[in-house]
């Protein structure tokens, strides 16, 4: 009896058609049966990061879905879920975790210099879930995640 397919959540904001990230998705397909969600998290400008973020409109995210998932879903070999998560990174993947349940995590952000996922420490807070965590750093030259 085939074991079912390893569930993999990506969180990804500006680096979610990164070529990093693409590959890596390429490369994880290639080492077995997986299924994989893209969660982006919502994108909080102005006022809105401070008073209450929640609210932010999901057409930035949106967007950021609409681009990547076709990407990643040639690269992964079959269709990759895609949902907009809270704008703070670490509830949006502990939200979808909750949700849907995992069994491995891919973080994917920019450089250290731009990121401030990693200054945030994201990949080791996410790793507290209990699951593997990949961090895939982008080499997109953008403003830090928002």
């Amino acid at each position: 009896m085939d074991s079912p397919p390893t569930r993999v959540l990506i969180v990804a904001q500006r680096t979610a058609a990164a070529p990093e990230l693409i590959e890596a998705v390429r490369e994880r397909a290639a080492r077995g049966a997986c299924s994989f969600t893209l969660v982006v998290p919502a994108i909080a400008h102005g006022l809105h990061r401070v008073v209450n973020p929640e609210e932010t409109p999901p057409d930035e995210a949106q967007a950021i879905l609409d681009h990547a998932l076709p990407l990643l879903s040639e690269a992964a070999g079959s269709d990759v879920a895609g949902v907009i998560g809270s704008p703070e990174p670490l509830t949006a993947v502990m939200d979808e975790v909750n949700r849907s349940g995992y069994d491995e995590i891919i973080v994917s952000t920019l450089p250290h210099r731009l990121s401030r996922w990693l200054r945030l420490d994201l990949p080791h807070k996410v790793g507290g879930l209990g699951l593997p965590v990949t961090t895939v750093t982008g080499r997109e030259r953008e403003e830090a995640e928002a």
